[in-house]
């Protein structure tokens, strides 16, 4: 496997993770979000229970108007704190049963679908005369008194707050014949907590739609992954067997040719040969020759860009475009017209002259393919680079087709054009030399108007 399938595989896999953990953190936000709709929408449901003039109302009140006659007597220091604490909770726990009945019936009023608890616990009970400020009781961390409700244990995510109870006490009270008057401010705090079975489930449940979604793109993602990497190390391997074939077949090819090339050799040297025999002899070299320089340029062709070994040298760039142009114009003077505007600056190019004449030729062979007559080639100078221009009248190129046209083996299908003929390795093995030069080459074309090859090279 090759070095950049690791990396993409590496880059992918990250990637992959990045957008679970994003992914993992929406869904996050939506249930923090869920949730405190939900605590909001559930205190109000317990906030509207036990209403003025209601059955649990006035339980309250009983609670405190009992409660109220043991503060006089606490207040005249005839109970202590801890037996006030007592009987608080001894009043609390023999109404509580009616409570619970009452709160149950409410909430089955309700129709909610869960089971919603509730408990009253006490804070804080200070007592306050015009001489000092008693506490009584203090909520800590090591008590918890509980007034009115269910037993379970407080989630302090479902807490509803705390109330306040304030009044002020005044009371006659006969001790022993002898009449004791009492004047003090009490303060009367509470927490208010609920409980739901299975509240995080229920939340859950409602987002199980957005889960199940989740879930599923999170399954198609990891299956595209999946799928591409595949297919990418598939065509990979394809690639790698398809030059390997090349290869194999264009060196296998050549020991044949080479015996043949002996053999006319030897056959020409004959002294006694008819005319017709020697005619044909030559004929039978020709096409060997020909035959070896295709073979050789499919070889050639099987190498990428970072395989071209150049041998770079200086060469003045009008000379050396004008020689390959006149050479062109030699072999195609009857079929194309060549407009040149080639720059009189004299610029050095450092370059392969084989590989780059080469390149340039099969662009403008390519044209010739595809039904050009006229061809205009335009070389100048650039922002410090070498711009070479191939413009011709051809049939054009898809817009579809031109990103794939310097890919090995591509051939563009025309039903208007069937008399072509190639390999598809001519402008994927010019696009393989220009990037080995450090170039780039660039097509614009439009159908039935033309096409446009344009070369950049650095100067330097």
């Amino acid at each position: 496997m090759s070095r950049k399938i690791i990396l993409l595989i590496i880059a992918s896999i990250i990637g992959l993770i990045a957008l679970s953990l994003i992914q993992a953190q929406l869904i996050q936000n939506t249930y923090a979000l869920r949730k405190q709709a939900f605590i909001d929408k559930t205190s109000k449901v317990v906030g509207k229970i036990g209403s003025y003039g209601t059955p649990i109302d006035s339980i309250g009140d009983a609670i405190s108007s009992v409660f109220l006659k043991d503060l006089d007597k606490y207040s005249l220091r005839m109970l202590s704190k801890q037996k006030l604490l007592n009987r608080l909770q001894k009043i609390n726990d023999s109404l509580n049963p009616n409570f619970i009945k009452e709160y149950e019936k409410e909430i089955r009023s309700k129709d909610l679908g869960y089971d919603l608890k509730y408990h009253k616990t006490l804070q804080s009970l200070v007592l306050v005369d015009s001489l000092k400020s008693d506490t009584i009781y203090f909520n800590n961390t090591t008590t918890n008194l509980k007034l009115v409700g269910y037993d379970f244990k407080n989630d302090p995510e479902l807490r509803l707050g705390t109330s306040t109870w304030e009044t002020n006490r005044t009371f006659e009270k006969k001790i022993k014949g002898e009449l004791k008057k009492g004047d003090y401010d009490v303060v009367f705090k509470t927490i208010n907590y609920m409980n739901i079975d299975g509240w995080n489930r229920i939340i859950l449940k409602e987002m199980r739609g957005l889960l199940i979604f989740s879930f599923c793109i999170f399954l198609f993602v990891i299956g595209l992954f999946y799928y591409s990497i595949k297919n990418l190390i598939t065509q990979k391997k394809i690639a790698d067997i398809k030059t390997d074939f090349v290869n194999n077949i264009t060196h296998e090819l050549k020991t044949p040719l080479a015996t043949l090339g002996l053999a006319t050799k030897i056959l020409k040297k004959q002294e006694q040969i008819s005319p017709i025999m020697k005619s044909t002899i030559s004929t039978i070299e020709r096409q060997n020759v020909r035959l070896q320089k295709l073979i050789d340029q499919v070889l050639n062709n099987s190498l990428g860009y970072e395989e071209l070994v150049l041998e770079k040298h200086k060469f003045n760039s009008t000379d050396f475009i004008s020689e390959i142009l006149n050479d062109f114009e030699v072999s195609h003077k009857d079929k194309v017209t060549l407009k040149r505007m080639i720059s009189s600056e004299n610029l050095k190019l450092n370059l392969d002259r084989f590989y780059m004449t080469t390149a340039i030729v099969n662009i403008l062979e390519n044209a010739v393919k595809y039904g050009t007559n006229k061809i205009a080639v335009q070389s100048k100078i650039n922002n410090e680079n070498w711009q070479l221009k191939i413009q011709d009248n051809g049939i054009g190129i898809s817009k579809k087709n031109q990103k794939l046209i310097f890919n090995k083996f591509f051939r563009v299908e025309n039903k208007d054009v069937h008399n072509v003929k190639g390999l598809g390795l001519g402008l994927y093995y010019s696009h393989q030399i220009i990037k080995a030069h450090g170039g780039s080459i660039q097509v614009e074309s439009e159908k039935g108007k033309g096409t446009s090859f344009t070369i950049v090279l650095p100067l330097k």
